[in-house]
C-alpha cells in the first residue's frame, strides 16, 4: 500500500459520504451480488460488520443450472441456520451414473454410501433457488443494483468507488466478488502493474477449453418423463463417442430437469474463433449449437431435444468453461474472492463452494482486525490468502482432472477415463474423497456446529477476539448480578 498511500480521494459531493468509524470495525464495500458476495454479506451481518453490495446488473438472474454443495461448506450452512431451508429446495443425491451414448452404463457411484462418514446428505438443487435463498437473508437496503463500478481510488485511510451513474461510495475495505472478469481486479492489477508489483503469471488470460450450454426445464409430465417421478436425485453423465460432446441431466424438485451440454474445443484457434462478446453466465440462445444435439439420447427423458423444447429461452445459457488461478488476491485496501481470484472449471462442482469458503475465511479475518491502519488490513488479507490458497489450488487441480474425466474427448483423455473407471480401486477414490471432505471451516465468531459423521475434520484457526469476548462474558454477567444484588440490598435497607 506504500506506493498508493498518498493518493487523494476526490473531494466531490459523494452519494454516500464516509461513515463514522470506531477505528476497528471496517465499512466494507462488496462489488458483485453473486453467491460469493451474498454469502459474505450474511457472514458480515452476523459478525456485526457494516457493508454494502454493489451489482452492475439491474437485476440478477443466476444461471439456471444444477448445483451441489460439498461437505466442505455444509458445516457453515448448518452453523448459519440455513440447512433446513436448503433441504426444502433440494433433492438428496442418491446416485451418479456414467454411460456411453448407447445408454450402456460404465460406472455408478452411490452417494448414500458415504453419509455416515461425512454426516451430511449430498443435496442437489437449481442454482437460482440457492441464489434466492441467500438473497432473502440480506436486507434489501444493503444491495444497490444497477451500479457498474468504473473506477476505484484507495489511500492509507479509505477506498472509494465511482459508478457509471456518477455516484460515489466510501469505505475502509473493497471486496471484488464480481466474477471472472472482475472490474475490481482489473483496477487493482493496473495499480500493481504501475508499481511493478504484478506477477507475470497474472498478465495471462483465462484458459479456455470447453463451451458449455445449460438449461432448466419447466415442470414436466411424470408419465412422459419417468425421471421426474423420483423423490431423490439421479445424476447421469453421458460420454459421446465420435464427437466433441458430453452431456448430463439431473432431476430436481417440482418435476423439473437440469441439463448440461459440453463441447471440447480442439485448439486455441478454435477458441478464438468462437469467442463470445460476454463470457460470463447469461442467456444466449444459440440455435445452431442446439440443433446439433437434439437427437442425443438421455436416460428417462428420451432426447436432449425434448428437454430443450421444455426449457424457456431465458433459462438457457451458453458460456465458456475457463480456468485461472491468480497469484494476486489483494493490494492495499482491496481484496478478491471467488471467480475474481480463482476461476475453476465446473467439473468438480467447486466454483460456488470455493467462493463461499473464501467468504467464511475473509469474514473471520475481518472480524479479528486489530485496527483499520494499512498494516493491520494487509496482515488480515495475507492471513486470508494463506488460509485459502492451498485448498483452492487443490480444488483447481481436481477440477482440471475431473474435466478430463467427464469432458475429455482426445485419445489420451479417453484412455485416462477408462483407466480411472476400471483400474483405480474404489477404496483409493473413497479415501481421496474423505481427505478432501475433512476441510470444513466455520465462522469463528459464532458458536461452532458439532462435528457430524465419523470422518476426520481438520482443525481450524480460532478467533482470538471471540475467545477473549467469551472469557469476558462470565465476568460481565457476574458484575451485573452483583450490581443487581446491591440494588436489592439498598432497597431493602431503605424500607
Amino acid at each position: 500500500m506504500d506506493a498508493d498511500s498518498e493518493t487523494t480521494i476526490p473531494k466531490t459531493s459523494p452519494s454516500q459520504p464516509p461513515s463514522p468509524s470506531d477505528g476497528k470495525t471496517p465499512n466494507v464495500l462488496i462489488v458483485g451480488a453473486g453467491i460469493g458476495g451474498l454469502f459474505l454479506a450474511i457472514l458480515l451481518d452476523r459478525a456485526g460488520i457494516p457493508y454494502q453490495i454493489f451489482e452492475r446488473a439491474a437485476t440478477v438472474k443466476p444461471l439456471g443450472s444444477i448445483m451441489s454443495l460439498s461437505p466442505n461448506v455444509m458445516a457453515v450452512i448448518d452453523q448459519l441456520g440455513l440447512l433446513e431451508e436448503l433441504k426444502a429446495i433440494s433433492f438428496r443425491h442418491s446416485d451418479t451414473q456414467i454411460m456411453y451414448d448407447n445408454m450402456k452404463t460404465i460406472a455408478s457411484f452411490p452417494s448414500a454410501d458415504i453419509h455416515d462418514e461425512i454426516g451430511y446428505d449430498f443435496l442437489l438443487f437449481s442454482r437460482p433457488m440457492l441464489y434466492q435463498l441467500l438473497l432473502s437473508k440480506v436486507p434489501a437496503e444493503r444491495i444497490h443494483f444497477g451500479k457498474k463500478v468504473l473506477t476505484m481510488v484507495q489511500n492509507k485511510d479509505e477506498v472509494m468507488i465511482r459508478c457509471a451513474d456518477e455516484t460515489t461510495y466510501h469505505g475502509e475495505i473493497l471486496v471484488g466478488a464480481d466474477g471472472a472478469y472482475s472490474a475490481v481486479r482489473q483496477h487493482m492489477f493496473k495499480i500493481m502493474k504501475d508499481q511493478n508489483e504484478l506477477p507475470p503469471s497474472d498478465f495471462k488470460d483465462l484458459s479456455k477449453g470447453f463451451i458449455c450450454m445449460v438449461g432448466t426445464t419447466n415442470s414436466l409430465d411424470p408419465e412422459v418423463y419417468p425421471l421426474v417421478k423420483r423423490e431423490d436425485c439421479l445424476f447421469s453423465q453421458v460420454i459421446g463417442k465420435g464427437s466433441s460432446f458430453n452431456w448430463s441431466e439431473f432431476n430436481i424438485p417440482e418435476h423439473r430437469v437440469c441439463w448440461v451440454l459440453v463441447s471440447q474445443l480442439a485448439t486455441l484457434e478454435e477458441s478464438e474463433k468462437v469467442k463470445f462478446r460476454n463470457s460470463e453466465w447469461g442467456p444466449d440462445t444459440s440455435q445452431e449449437f442446439l440443433d446439433q444435439v437434439r437427437d442425443f439420447p438421455v436416460p428417462g427423458c428420451k432426447t436432449l431435444g425434448n428437454l430443450i423444447d421444455a426449457t424457456p429461452a431465458e433459462n438457457i445459457s451458453r458460456v465458456y468453461l475457463e480456468d485461472k488461478l491468480f497469484e494476486s488476491w489483494h493490494y492495499g485496501r482491496t481484496v478478491l474472492l471467488g471467480d475474481a481470484a480463482h476461476k475453476l472449471l465446473p467439473s468438480a462442482g467447486q466454483g460456488a463452494v470455493c467462493a463461499m469458503l473464501d467468504s467464511v475465511i475473509l469474514a473471520n479475518c475481518l472480524y479479528d482486525l486489530e485496527s483499520l491502519k494499512p498494516q493491520s488490513i494487509d496482515e488480515a488479507f495475507r492471513d486470508y490468502k494463506e488460509q485459502r490458497y492451498s485448498p483452492v489450488k487443490e480444488q483447481f487441480q481436481n477440477s482440471k482432472t475431473n474435466a478430463i474425466f467427464l469432458y475429455g474427448q482426445t485419445l489420451v483423455e479417453r484412455c485416462i477415463r477408462y483407466l480411472a473407471l476400471h483400474w483405480v480401486p474404489q477404496s483409493v477414490k473413497h479415501k481421496a474423497f474423505l481427505k478432501g471432505a475433512a476441510y470444513r471451516p466455520q465462522a469463528t465468531f459464532l458458536p461452532q456446529v458439532p462435528k457430524r459423521g465419523t470422518g476426520e475434520v481438520l482443525p481450524q484457526k480460532t478467533s482470538k477476539r471471540y475467545e477473549r469476548e467469551q472469557k469476558q462474558k462470565p465476568q460481565i454477567s457476574s458484575q451485573n448480578q452483583s450490581a443487581s444484588q446491591d440494588t436489592v440490598d439498598t432497597t431493602v435497607t431503605a424500607v
